[in-house]
């Protein structure tokens, strides 16, 4: 299982900071080199499952232009460093209301923020959390055969039954690396709408299955995918995805699930689970289950297509374009509450177990 490495990230920013310095101090235009983070960068291996850089870099180099960006990056180093330092965190958030005192660095807009911490994250090879930021979102929800071993601010273990939250259920902590787990759970059900996974809850399906659910809530986030990867990795389970029949729901979410994205290919070996499985919702499902469809937009006309062109775990998988002809040819995606059509029991009673004695049939 892909294990962070333990780094003297405080280390490695003074190292890159020293360089900095050491240019200007002979008069040369310092330079930061970090890895340029698209899919045009990435291949997909499948002898590990997930996407990796080819190794294409770009510089940010100190000039006029981009002297602001040059300070900006600077500054959320020496805000990283301080935070480990201090054995603090600051969510993307608060680092960009940090910045309002940094003059004329200071961010605009917290997306700008956000791209400059990606980058340091790249530069250096290290998790985010590592450089002490975490997002503001949760993880996602779980509930089913599932007892997670946490600890309290005093250090004190604390085993967290996700079987007795009644109507509730248990919520995926921002950093899980520390947690341990314990279930004879059979599979890992990893659900797309929160909705479809109430329903499943709320029909004890993961009783009736012996299964633990995982609401992704929409894409998922990084702790949810590493939440999934070290449960799967450490109980040998396998894990299925159940998305809405979209583009969307195709690559932006079970596509990042499984192998991860260009945009943090860098770290894919940590945040993607390559042992996923697309149970569905497939275009093949809205013909066998005569589903109520809605007509193709325009923007997802265009995904599927350019993943059919440019995505390399689409353009590696036959199974996948097959799929995605079938797609475009039919003009129309569904949703997953689409199932309520027939009854809202349909999904508990009739889909899921169809589908998991056909397992073979999934899309890889």
């Amino acid at each position: 299982m892909a294990r962070r490495k333990k780094v003297d990230v405080i280390g490695v920013i003074e190292e890159s900071a020293q360089g900095v310095h050491d240019s200007i101090m002979r008069r040369r235009k310092p330079k930061m080199r970090m890895p340029v983070r698209s899919l045009a960068n990435v291949i997909y291996k499948p002898r590990t499952g997930y996407f990796v850089l080819k190794g294409q870099n770009k510089e940010r180099t100190l000039t006029v232009n981009t002297v602001k960006t040059f300070a900006q990056t600077l500054k959320m180093m020496a805000l990283s460093k301080e935070l480990v330092a201090g054995e603090d965190m600051a969510t993307k958030r608060e680092a960009y209301y940090i910045s309002k005192n940094w003059g004329e660095a200071a961010f605009k807009e917290q997306p700008e923020s956000d791209t400059v911490m990606e980058d340091i994250e790249a530069m250096f090879g290290l998790i985010r959390e590592q450089l002490r930021f975490v997002p503001e979102e949760k993880g996602g929800e779980v509930a089913g055969r599932l007892v997670v071993v946490d600890r309290d601010s005093r250090g004190k273990k604390l085993e967290i039954d996700c079987t007795k939250f009644g109507s509730g259920s248990y919520s995926i902590p921002i950093e899980c690396e520390h947690l341990e787990f314990h279930s004879r759970a059979k599979f890992i059900l990893a659900i797309e709408t929160a909705g479809m996974f109430q329903r499943l809850h709320k029909y004890n399906y993961w009783d009736k299955t012996n299964c633990i659910l995982v609401s992704l809530g929409g894409v998922p986030t990084r702790a949810c995918r590493r939440f999934v990867r070290r449960l799967s990795d450490q109980l040998k389970l396998p894990v299925y995805a159940f998305v809405d029949g979209d583009p969307y729901g195709y690559f932006n979410i079970y596509r990042t699930f499984k192998v991860g994205s260009g945009n943090a290919a860098h770290l894919n070996e940590y945040f993607c689970v390559p042992q996923a499985r697309f149970l569905g919702v497939t275009p093949q499902d809205v013909l066998d289950y005569k589903l109520p469809t809605h007509p193709l937009k325009a923007v997802d006309i265009k995904r599927a297509k350019d993943a059919l062109k440019n995505d390399p775990f689409v353009k590696h998988h036959k199974e996948w374009q097959k799929a995605i002809h079938q797609l475009l040819k039919s003009g129309v995606r569904v949703e997953q509450q689409a199932f309520a059509k027939h009854g809202l029991d349909y999904v508990v009673k009739t889909y899921l177990p169809e589908k998991l004695r056909k397992k073979d049939k999934f899309l890889p």
